[in-house]
This record gives structure tokens, sequence and C-alpha cells, in this order.
């Protein structure tokens, strides 16, 4: 991890009583700057790098220039930061690549010792793509995870299975690195900044954050799987026919915000994204094992449980608490359907998911419906009125709907 931009920054961050420093100085004044930051006498304005910026502004770019450039950002690389509006991120950039080498794919295929094409798809996979393989942006963590799926291969796992699993891993991560990236410009941002003042939070929080978030997704992965496997079951007949890991029954549902599309219409998009974000918190917080929160899909979410009571429970609960949160809240509405499904790659596929899906589609605001098998499967902690026959897209045949509510069975 790169250390070096936001230490020697931080420490030769101007004191105050430096007003004088805010006027724009001479060429003069600013090679001599340069020199001081590290030998550098590149004349930015000359190069235009400082157009259409005065006082403050001005100075704050030289500066972060003069920095980047005493730690050997080439001035190439500092021209398309500039003319792409990304002068302030090129540091924290840097801290997240870390130091050494630059590889080519085509090198980094050659020292792991796979095939470049492979590497090349696994790395699409992960969504990082190498988009022209004799591009020297490769770094040192990359070649590590060239090693490291030339080990998975030769342990005998499938490329096939292995792409699925990078394909969920890449999916999964972008929302991390995006989740994170949203929460440090929210929290560091500040009214007035000048491109040095984020370049130099960000490289910082960059350099505190990254030791920590790795261990906490290896955690949680950890986490998730040993609860996973706890709840697997492998049968004797699993067993003789080596059929083990295919479709398992579950209790499947999805519970989906009322009117969010008019709502959408209605209030900026800010407002809109803590309303998503307040679902999918009330989400996780019913997600009790063995319930589990598969996903959030903008005004939706989706669980999946191998035992059809605690899943009920937990659906009736969100609607309850979507509730509670007043009138200024949407209600929910959320259908759920029980049968044999696919598991694959951390999502869930077959008759019962397009199911349920359907049946919340047809659930009045504020209600749980189910078919026949949840009716049937669930405790005796549930009461249902019948509400009908319906026809629903996609299903072949009539089916049968319950409202489902706490109490007892009639």
């Amino acid at each position: 991890m790169r250390g070096s931009f936001a230490t020697h920054a931080v420490a030769n961050e101007p004191r105050s009583g430096q007003g004088a420093l805010a006027k724009e100085p001479t060429i003069g004044a600013r090679r001599q700057n340069a020199q001081i930051a590290g030998g550098t006498d590149i004349d930015f304005e000359a190069e235009g790098l400082l157009d259409e910026l005065h006082g403050d502004a001005r100075l704050a770019r030289l500066t972060l220039l003069q920095e980047l450039a005493a730690e050997g950002v080439p001035l190439e690389e500092l021209r398309k930061a500039v003319n792409a509006g990304r002068l302030a991120l090129l540091p924290v950039e840097r801290a997240l690549a870390g130091d050494g080498r630059r590889y080519t794919a085509r090198e980094i295929a050659e020292i792991a010792g796979i095939d470049l094409e492979q590497l090349r798809r696994f790395s699409a996979a992960l969504g990082v793509p190498y988009a022209d393989p004799d591009e020297p942006r490769g770094t040192e963590a990359d070649l590590e995870a060239a090693r490291r799926m030339k080990a998975f291969r030769d342990a005998g796992l499938p490329e096939e299975g292995m792409l699925q699993v990078a394909r969920t891993i890449g999916m999964g991560t972008a929302r991390i690195a995006e989740a994170n990236r949203e929460l440090v410009i929210r929290t560091l941002a500040q009214p007035g900044d000048s491109e040095r003042d984020l370049a130099l939070r960000f490289a910082a929080a960059a350099e505190f954050m990254m030791p920590l978030v790795g261990p906490t997704v290896v955690h949680a992965l950890q986490a998730n799987m040993l609860e996973q496997i706890r709840r697997d079951v492998i049968a004797t007949a699993d067993l003789a026919s080596g059929a083990i890991g295919g479709t398992a029954t579950l209790t499947v549902c999805f519970a989906d915000l009322v009117e969010f599309t008019r709502l959408g219409e209605e209030i900026p998009a800010e407002e809109l994204g803590l309303v998503a974000g307040r679902l999918e918190e009330m989400a996780s917080a019913v997600a009790e094992p063995p319930v589990r929160l598969v996903k959030t899909i903008g005004d939706a979410v989706m669980f999946v449980s191998a035992e059809p009571e605690p899943m009920l429970a937990a659906s009736l609960a969100l609607i309850a608490a979507a509730e509670a949160e007043g009138d200024e809240f949407p209600l929910l509405r959320a259908g759920l359907a029980c049968g044999s499904v696919l598991p694959q790659s951390g999502d869930y596929y077959g008759r019962p998911v397009n199911l349920a899906s359907r049946i919340t589609g047809v659930a009045r605001p504020g209600s749980v419906v189910v078919d026949s098998a949840v009716r049937e499967a669930a405790g005796e902690d549930f009461a249902y009125t019948y509400i009908g026959e319906r026809r629903l897209k996609g299903i072949d045949s009539k089916v049968k709907l319950f409202r489902a509510r706490f109490g007892r069975k009639d």
C-alpha cells in the first residue's frame, strides 16, 4: 500500500498565517516550490494544467501537481488526469494500486504459467477485463491472483465452475467497492474543498480502510459459508449417486414496495435511495437463520429458507416493520412459494422462484400471499384466508392463493 503521498503532503501542509501563499505564484516561485517538493521543475502553467484557475484553487492544484510529480507520476499521466477531471482521485488510485512493476496481461500469463485467454476470461468474469493484453497495467496483486487461479486449476476445479464463482465474486465485490466509495465521498467531501483537500483525504482513507475492509470481507465469506454448511443435508442416496449440490426444496419469498415507481416521480433521487436503503435494513433484520436474504433489487428483496415456517414468519414481520414506519413509508407486499429450486452462483432458479415473484405482483398492499405448498408445509402458528385461483403470467396452470397472517389455523 502506497503511504508516501498522504504522509508527505500532510507533513508539508501550509501552516496558519500563510495567507500570502494563496496568491498566484510566479513561474519562478512555482519552480522553487516544485524543487522543494521533490526536485521537479515542470512548468505546469506552460503545460496548460492550471488554465482557468485562480487564487486558492490554482495554488491547491499546483501544489498537488508538484507533489505527484515529485512522487514520480509522469507528466502525461498528470495531463490525462487533469483533462478527465479526476486529478483529485489520482492519489487514491495510486494508493490502491500500490508500488512496484506494472505487467501486461501477456507477461502475467507467462510468469504465472497459465494460458493468456484463460487469464482474460477469468479477469473479465471478475469485472476487471484486460482490453489490451499488451498494456502494462497489471500489478503484483494481479500476478498473485493469476497464480491462485492456476493453483485452483491444478487442484482439479473445472474452468466453467471457476468462472461462475468469479462472476459472483465480481458482482459482489463491485457492490462492496461502490458502497465503500459512496461512504467515503459522503463522509469526507466538504463544501469548498480544493482538489488537493479531497486528494489528501481520499488517499488517507484508502490507506486506513483497505487493511480493514479485506479481512472484513474474508470474515463475512467464512461466516456465511459456515452457516450454509451447517444447514446442508447430504442424504445416503445422494452419496450413492454422486448427485450432491443439485436442486433443493426451499421456500422462496419476494417482497416489494408498493407504487415505488410513482414515488420515484414525486421525490428526489436521494430520498428514494433512503427508502430503498431502509427496506434493505429491515430485510436484513428479519433474515435470521434459516432465512437468508439473497438479494435486493431496488424496490424488492428476495429471501430463501429451507424451512417454510421461519420464512413465513419473517415475511409477516417485514410487512409489519414497513407499516410501523408510518404514513411516509410505502407499504410492502410479499409472495411465497415452495418447491424444488436450483442454487447457482448465489442465485436461485426454478418454478417456485418465478411463482413467488408473480404472487407478489397480485398481493394487496400490506399483505402476505402464499401458494398451497407453503400453506400445507407451514406450522400451526398461522391463519389463512383463501383468495381464489389465479392465472399468473408465465405460470402454466391456475394457482390457489391464500392470504397469511399470524394466528392459529381454522
